[in-house]
């Protein structure tokens, strides 16, 4: 029982060793080892820091790598020949390839990649032909495309075969025309009737003075 027990302790410490050589080989490629948490011992590995070129030979050291929960490929110089080196890990999660020349043959290397939920092509060559390779990622939850190759049509068939993917594409939806409000037409203004001036009154003294003639008339008339 203890011999068994020596034989087990002494393979699991060959197998961290063996390990931390490969993730030693990572770094000496540029790659950042970073682990997820304490509790968590799967790895999150990063190119898009490093101050030196990244190429498909920096990949190498990645193959057969088991705990790899993220990769990050942003804005290097690898190719579609360079992701051969992932095609196998299939605790890969998350894998970030925006702003790199990958194209439709890259994607053929990812369709083993079971267990990813997460993939970035934003400003990259894919096409709509390369769509039809990632149709078996079955638990892919989101995808970027944006300033891709792909078109709206591409993106329908992929959503049609993947339901529950969130593809962000930028495709704008056409808003529909919305007609100018027309100006209410005022109604023509009534001409009102005009007033009619009351017939002005004389004042007294004017009165007094119009009758005035005829009594002086009626004294001349006496007179005579």
């Amino acid at each position: 029982m203890i011999l068994r027990l020596a034989i087990i302790a002494t393979v699991l410490l060959a197998t961290i060793s063996q390990v931390h050589a490969q993730y030693d080989d990572v770094k000496k490629q540029g790659g950042r080892v970073l682990p997820l948490s304490q509790a968590d011992d799967r790895v999150e590995i990063s190119y898009h820091l490093s101050s030196d070129e990244i190429t498909d030979a920096n990949l190498q050291p990645l193959a057969g790598l088991e705990k790899v929960y993220a990769i990050n490929l942003r804005g290097t110089k690898v190719t579609n020949a360079g992701l051969a080196s992932i095609s196998k890990l299939e605790s890969l999660t998350r894998l970030h390839l925006e702003k790199t020349d990958i194209g439709d043959e890259g994607l053929t290397h990812l369709s083993g990649l079971k267990n990813l939920e997460y993939l970035n092509l934003y400003a990259t060559k894919v096409t709509d032909a390369g769509l039809a390779s990632l149709e078996s990622l079955t638990k892919l939850k989101k995808l970027y495309l944006w300033e891709s190759g792909v078109t709206k049509a591409g993106v329908e068939k992929l959503q049609a075969a993947l339901p529950e993917l969130e593809i962000i594409a930028g495709f704008e939806e056409p808003k529909p025309a919305v007609e100018e409000p027309k100006p209410e037409e005022k109604p023509a203004e009534e001409k009102k009737p005009e007033e009619k001036k009351p017939a002005e009154v004389k004042p007294a003294e004017e009165k007094k003075a119009e009758e005035k003639p005829a009594e002086e008339k009626k004294a001349e008339e006496k007179k005579e």
